[in-house]
């Protein structure tokens, strides 16, 4: 549900073959839930579904997503079919429908020639995708209904796979040279993507292609992370550890039928701030637009965390306090045995997230994410200083519930 600046919301449900591992909103991990910086895993090869046999005769199906969602009062349905049609192939069918009157353009303000093409342009849609991964390689394959659109894209990631430790053993093998010296360390470790897309309008006769290229630091192996659902990264900071190195993602986008560029650097610079910086640039008009954010952590204070923390009943500490970021504590039994004490889960510790953002076109804006009882909820805010009479252009607020069964 959105309350700013206009009332409307959307109800929405998803149903799938696979094990749905999704929480409610009053406990689903917060970090999973928004969009933040993220250093993600190395690529891996897609692995396959266990095959079940009875009688001799294969009896498992593929796996397939169910996904609808209509808003609130414009009655757009969005719908989504997702299946996988083999180890590296997965097919999806997208549909939206929209209603041929929109009631929120007459509160508006519009024109009757407005209305009618933004009624024009709100048009249903279908568009199929057929995607193909295998770890290294990754391609998909696009249509559109609408406009008659095809569009193909292609990425490679260099370097070594996530679980390819072959290359990795027999350089730990290797025997050293008496006379060789040892290398010397620095610089960021990482691993390179490249990819290109390209797309054509058949109702508009017209095309496009672009180009891309990506570094990102190698996430850190945290033990036990392979115990943590979420990247190493992100395990290393819940744990308290700090990486060897900073986790940080370049990338580089050009189009040079627009003749757009834009390069952007993000790096998390500490365990709750995040810093990013984008350029653009068109080498046609010269215009270009400078861009920086910042994300920060607001977590709870260490006294405050102490305090909720409660001793298991028939356990006695004669340490220190145990908290996420201290271990070593130890207990003395003095009842029958009881379960080992568990300090407060990672992620409870996390009060919310502020994200903002500033541009050398006059804009400005803040948004401020966290966990209100069993709900998520979102208040941002964009501002123009430029426009001294009405500073203010934006301001949003958005609510979530959701639960699963």
């Amino acid at each position: 549900m959105n309350a700013l600046p206009s009332l409307n919301g959307s109800v929405g449900y998803i149903f799938t073959s696979c094990d749905l591992d999704v929480k409610g909103s009053n406990s689903v991990r917060f970090k999973d839930m928004i969009d933040r910086f993220k250093v993600y895993d190395a690529p891996r090869r897609p692995e396959g579904r266990e095959e079940v046999w009875q009688g001799g005769e294969r009896v498992d199906t593929r796996d397939y997503l169910l996904y609808g969602r209509i808003y609130v009062p414009t009655a757009r349905l969005d719908a989504l079919y997702s299946t996988r049609l083999s180890r590296t192939v997965q097919l999806s069918i997208a549909g939206i429908s929209t209603p041929p009157t929109q009631p929120r353009s007459l509160a508006s303000g519009q024109t009757g020639r407005q209305r009618q093409g933004s009624s024009q342009a709100d048009q249903s849609n279908v568009m199929v995708s057929l995607q193909h991964d295998t770890g290294r390689w990754c391609s998909e394959y696009s249509w559109s209904a609408n406009d008659g659109m095809w569009g193909a894209r292609v990425m490679h990631n260099f370097g070594r796979l996530a679980g390819d430790g072959g290359e990795a053993g027999s350089r730990s093998e290797r025997v050293k040279r008496v006379d060789e010296e040892d290398a010397m360390e620095g610089g960021l470790k990482g691993r390179f993507s490249a990819g290109a897309e390209v797309y054509f309008s058949a109702r508009e006769k017209s095309g496009g292609v672009s180009t891309g290229l990506r570094f990102t630091t190698l996430p850190d192996a945290t033990p036990p992370s392979f115990q943590v659902p979420s990247s190493a990264p992100d395990a290393a900071s819940t744990l308290g550890i700090t990486p060897s190195q900073p986790p940080t993602t370049l990338t580089a986008t050009y189009n040079p039928i627009m003749g757009h560029l834009s390069t952007a650097y993000a790096a998390r610079v500490s365990r709750d701030l995040s810093l990013c910086s984008r350029f653009d640039f068109n080498i046609y008009s010269y215009e270009s637009e400078w861009t920086m954010g910042a994300e920060w952590w607001m977590r709870r204070s260490k006294g405050k965390e102490r305090e909720e923390a409660t001793v298991p009943q028939g356990l006695v500490s004669r340490g220190r306090t145990t908290s996420n970021h201290e271990i070593g504590s130890d207990f003395v039994k003095v009842a029958p045995p009881t379960p080992a004490p568990q300090s407060l889960p990672p992620d409870e510790e996390v009060q919310g997230i502020v994200k903002a953002r500033v541009s050398t076109n006059t804009e400005v804006a803040i948004m401020w994410e966290s966990r209100l009882r069993n709900a998520l909820f979102s208040l941002g805010v964009v501002s123009d200083l430029s426009d001294r009479s009405k500073p203010i252009r934006s301001m949003g607020l958005e609510i979530a519930y959701f639960s699963s069964g």
